[in-house]
């Protein structure tokens, strides 16, 4: 559906519709009618290509989240800690965005750009990455 809605024959359908209802204008003279068939129209196609794009952005954002699990996964020195980083909590996002900070700034004081680091290095005994739990069947976090 993606492909047909956003093919060059999808466009010159809706271009012609839209010729179409101008040069119908003068013969209804114009009407409120007239008016409100190509609001009604445009408004129920703009509805509809909203649940196909987010449909798209959702196959797409999965395809994403495989390549760059895939490459976390192929690299020894990877942390595959983060594989499943796209379900974490916002909160728990930003606590992790701030140790990566922390690596950022001690990469820099060193100023070695063949140095790597990695979360465990941070120096913070608080923070700790534990195994996620599975959630229950049925509930919801």
């Amino acid at each position: 559906m993606t492909r047909k809605t956003g093919s060059p024959g999808a466009f010159i359908l809706a271009f012609s519709l839209i010729i179409l209802w101008a040069a119908l204008g003068p013969l209804f003279d114009y009407s409120d009618t007239w008016q409100l068939v190509i609001n009604t129209g445009t408004t129920i196609i703009t509805f509809l290509m909203v649940f196909i794009i987010q449909q798209s952005q959702n196959k797409d954002t999965a395809a994403i989240h495989l390549k760059l699990n895939e490459l976390i996964a192929s690299d020894e020195r990877a942390s595959n800690r983060l594989v499943d980083i796209e379900d974490l909590t916002e909160e728990e996002l930003m606590i992790l965005k701030k140790f990566y900070i922390k690596l950022s700034e001690r990469a820099e004081k060193e100023k070695d750009i063949h140095s790597s680091h990695s979360l465990d290095e941070t120096g913070d005994a608080n923070y700790k990455l534990q195994p996620r739990k599975k959630p229950t069947p049925g509930r919801q976090r």
